[in-house]
């Protein structure tokens, strides 16, 4: 059996985005054993892959944060042992920047990677063997294209991102349709105006829809509360981890999000979502791969409330 490490550590989207690497994997070479490289705060998605066998996290962001202190050299220094444990057939570094190219280096295997002129950082000293990958496409095929290359089988039609959240019932939830209101996002270039929010929660209501308001800290908290202050019935929930969140996506009648990486997932889960792009090109990273899924805006064009409520009717009619 063929043992694969995949190195995409963050951030969430791109995360998402490498899914389909996963699939495309188990569906030419069946018997394959995944393993993937994860920021520890995104773990919970490749765990919710079947075919990923093992997650291995990883705290690059932690310790660039605190690297002076003691207990994080030797938290690094158990990853490198960690991550020396299996000899892989291939490492494939779908990120292509510095540190998913020096996780890449740590691992025992032969390593691939992007060419010079198909990454962010000229990282080829790094690898075996490096491919040419189009900037053109779409993140989603970019990570596909490269692991075909490194694998030997052509790209197949369709995308399969193929995960599954856990059902779950939320105490704080009332029994009802809801959507899911991504209004978050860490890039403030990337928010859709609170007043926009606040028509199509009001929408949503008029349709026997509740809108829940997710958030991810203090300041993200307090604009959930601003907004669910102005659109009836909606509902602020507690602060939930990952794997929780991707319950609360799944159940929804739908999500409306900004670009970001909770509406990338309502997306990898085929629950009918809209996204709201403001200040980024979603031919590039936009959602992708889903009948389900509908895209507006762009860079400098943020979208009118009217176009949200015709996309959103469009898809779950």
């Amino acid at each position: 059996m063929k043992k694969i490490l995949l190195v995409k550590t963050s951030s969430l989207g791109d995360v998402i985005h490498n899914l389909p690497v996963a699939s495309d994997i188990l569906a030419a070479q069946p018997a394959t054993e995944i393993h993937w490289v994860v920021e520890e705060s995104f773990a919970a998605v490749p765990r919710l892959h079947p075919g990923v066998n093992r997650v291995l996290p990883v705290a690059i962001r932690r310790w660039r944060a605190g690297w002076w202190r003691g207990g994080t050299y030797a938290e690094i220094r158990r990853f490198a042992s960690e991550l020396k444990l299996e000899a892989y057939d291939a490492v494939i570094d779908t990120q292509g920047l510095l540190k998913s190219a020096l996780v890449a280096r740590g691992a025992r295997g032969r390593r691939y990677g992007l060419d010079f002129a198909s990454a962010r950082e000229p990282l080829a000293v790094f690898y075996d063997r490096t491919f040419s990958v189009p900037w053109t496409l779409h993140a989603v095929e970019r990570n596909r294209a490269l692991a075909a290359q490194a694998l030997g089988y052509a790209v197949r039609d369709g995308v399969e991102y193929g995960i599954h959240a856990r059902d779950r019932r939320f105490e704080w939830l009332p029994a009802a349709r809801y959507a899911v209101l991504a209004h978050v996002t860490s890039a403030a270039g990337k928010l859709w105006a609170e007043d926009c929010w606040v028509a199509l929660g009001a929408h949503l209501n008029y349709r026997g829809v509740r809108s829940i308001l997710p958030w991810g800290n203090a300041q993200e908290r307090l604009r959930s509360e601003r907004l669910a202050a102005a659109i009836p019935n909606a509902v602020v929930p507690l602060l939930l981890p990952l794997d929780e969140m991707a319950s609360l996506l799944a159940g929804a009648s739908a999500v409306i999000g900004v670009d970001s990486g909770l509406t990338h997932l309502a997306t990898a889960l085929q629950v009918p979502t809209v996204g709201v792009f403001c200040a980024t090109d979603p031919a590039a990273t936009g959602l992708y791969g889903s009948p389900r899924a509908a895209n507006l805006g762009g860079i400098g064009a943020m979208p009118a409330v009217k176009e949200a409520v015709a996309a959103l009717e469009r898809l779950i009619a």
